[in-house]
């Protein structure tokens, strides 16, 4: 097959294709992360950002080169998730813009937009790092540009920078030590070979009918028709109300049972899925359990799950990223119908023009304060925790979840402040937080670059109200520089990392450097990562215990520490964050 040029009907049907190529392979990729933490992993977070762009796309009915790049650009720079996720927006942001103002894309286009694209990526990232995404995108543009001097067709073209991207990809492993150790490739390299792949497969017309943009998200499935309401495993959830989304992901499997599995047992299964989420349904029926639940961990619920059997008929679905699609598709309509309302109101009242001013206003708001402050977190304590030290706005998410630049910039826009300042508390956080600074006008961003959540807490509290934006920026930094930062959490897969032999259920405790303790045990993992942490200097601990942690486990925890480092303070709190047993820090 022989193509000389494309047009954005067929760039469309290509760039859909290379979604669907990435998100077929999403748990894939997510294995290939080398920490074996439950984090928000790389294929998940490259899938939501394409899929945010892909929405666009797909709702493109007759599309020209500008209309479907400022889909691509604009909804997955607004979807990026994760460092990965942002990585990929900037390859597409920088592609988009070769290509924009162009009728049809033949090789020569195709090599510059190559070449633009792995040019934006590395100016977006503060300290690239070779042996990443970027060195696979900087490979293929470097091919792009010697095969785009022999050759007129697309398809020779794209197979040729295919073969070498897929080439550079296997030499990660020499780049980085860690990926050498964990015996993986780059697992954002792999996720854009799998985009790269799927939309060749596109552009030859090899993609399967959910490949095509009516389908993509599933035959017939329309915004706000999620899984759950389908009730494609069989549970009938149809009257579940989601409109108030606590628990973000809907997931549902069947248990084929093949242990003991009596009431006393279906009891203890509810009581847990009970203590991780809502909108449980459990139904069994001989041999056959059929399980829906709401949970913003889907992977406690799969897990305990297979101890009863093996799983079939998965699905799970992120609720927030389908509620926020109705409302973006119901914004319009909603906007029009409140001002045909007001207006309708207005004119039975005989007001004039003049006096519905203050009304369109900022009245009843607060004044404009000189700065506001967002952080990200999760769990109740924790949330607690920043709201009582000043923070403004909450944005729920962390390892699990990791907020959209879309999410910082509706709570950027909730902020009545000249000055807002992010923090991520979490270092896949924050490109997508520097990512959201460029695009917001109107008000003065600042990211501080908090990798932890102890470390956000640091910054806040050392805010100075009479010190300038950047003097407090310098200040929070530096301040945070000297906080050492423990996690204890579970690992999900086996490996071996940082000299340590790592096994799936085994606790682990991560420092600021990496691995620092495993065990079987939470809390003598836990008192083991506080001594690797603590030196002469240090005064004071802080633990946090998580939400699958008791108090009174948390009290046993705090007394061995205090044993364990007499010249220490040591303080507990309730943080109730998920997935980590323990969050501590040391200064």
């Amino acid at each position: 097959m022989n193509i000389r040029e494309i047009d954005a009907s067929l760039m469309k049907r290509a760039f859909l294709a290379g979604a669907r190529g990435l998100e077929e392979k999403k748990e894939w990729i997510n294995e290939l992360n080398v920490f074996p933490v439950p984090d928000g992993d790389t294929g998940t977070n490259m899938t939501m950002t394409i899929m945010a762009a892909a929405r666009e796309v797909a709702a493109l009915e007759n599309p020209t080169m500008e209309t479907l790049s400022r889909a691509i650009s604009s909804g997955s720079l607004r979807g990026a998730r994760g460092n990965s996720g942002v990585i990929l927006s900037q390859l597409f942001r920088g592609f988009t813009k070769e290509i924009k103002t162009r009728d049809v894309v033949d090789v020569a286009a195709l090599s510059d937009a190559f070449v633009r694209a792995s040019e934006t990526a590395y100016k977006a990232v503060m300290k690239p790092k070779e042996g990443t995404i970027l060195t696979v995108a900087k490979g293929m543009a470097e091919k792009a540009v010697e095969t785009a001097a022999g050759t007129e067709d697309v398809v020779e073209f794209a197979r040729a920078v295919i073969e070498y991207g897929d080439l550079v990809l296997s030499r990660t492993p020499d780049m980085l030590p860690v990926l050498k150790q964990a015996g993986v490739v780059d697992s954002g390299g792999q996720g854009l070979m799998q985009v790269m792949k799927g939309a060749l497969d596109g552009l030859l017309g090899k993609e399967t009918p959910d490949t095509k943009e009516d389908g993509i998200f599933g035959k017939d499935r329309g915004a706000g028709d999620s899984v759950a309401a389908r009730g494609d495993s069989g549970v009938d959830v149809a009257g579940l109300d989601t409109s108030d989304i606590r628990y973000g992901y809907c997931t549902e499997f069947i248990i084929n049972v093949e242990k003991k599995y009596d009431e006393e047992t279906e009891r203890e299964f509810k009581s847990y899925l009970e203590s991780i989420g809502d909108s449980l349904v459990v139904v069994s029926d001989d041999d056959v359990v059929k399980v829906h639940v709401h949970t913003n961990d889907p992977g406690l619920a799969i897990q305990r799950a297979l101890t009863y059997g093996s799983l079939s008929r998965m699905k799970i679905d992120n609720m927030r990223e389908e509620h926020q699609e109705r409302l973006i598709q119901n914004a319009e309509k909603i906007a029009r119908e409140q001002k045909e309302k007001r207006l309708a109101e207005e004119q039975a009242s005989g007001r004039e023009e003049e006096e519905r001013k203050p009304e369109s206003g900022m009245a009843g708001q607060e004044p404009r304060k000189p700065y506001g402050f967002i952080a990200v977190s999760v769990g109740a304590g924790m949330g607690e925790i920043f709201r009582g030290i000043g923070a403004d706005y909450l944005i729920e998410g962390g390892q699990t979840m990791n907020p959209s630049t879309e999410d910082m910039l509706n709570a950027i826009d909730q902020i009545n402040a000249d000055t807002v300042f992010i923090l991520p508390n979490n270092k896949n956080i924050i490109l997508a937080a520097e990512q959201a600074k460029y695009l917001v006008e109107d008000k003065n961003v600042i990211v501080v670059p908090s990798k932890t959540v102890p470390q956000g807490i640091t910054a806040l509290i050392n805010f100075i109200p009479e010190l300038s934006a950047e003097e407090n920026l310098k200040t929070m930094t530096e301040e945070m520089g000297r906080i050492k930062t423990g996690q204890v959490t579970y690992a999900v897969r086996s490996t071996q990392i940082d000299g340590m032999e790592i096994h799936q259920g085994d606790i682990m405790g991560l420092g600021d450097g990496g691995m620092l303790a495993v065990g079987s045990s939470i809390e003598k993992t836990a008192i083991e990562t506080l001594k690797a942490m603590i030196d002469e200097e240090s005064e004071l601990i802080s633990i946090y215990y998580g939400s699958d942690v008791k108090p009174e486990e948390a009290r046993q925890v705090l007394s061995k520490a205090q044993k364990a480092c007499p010249d220490c303070e040591v303080e507990l709190h309730d943080g109730g964050q998920p997935i980590y047993y323990y969050l501590m820090s040391v200064e």
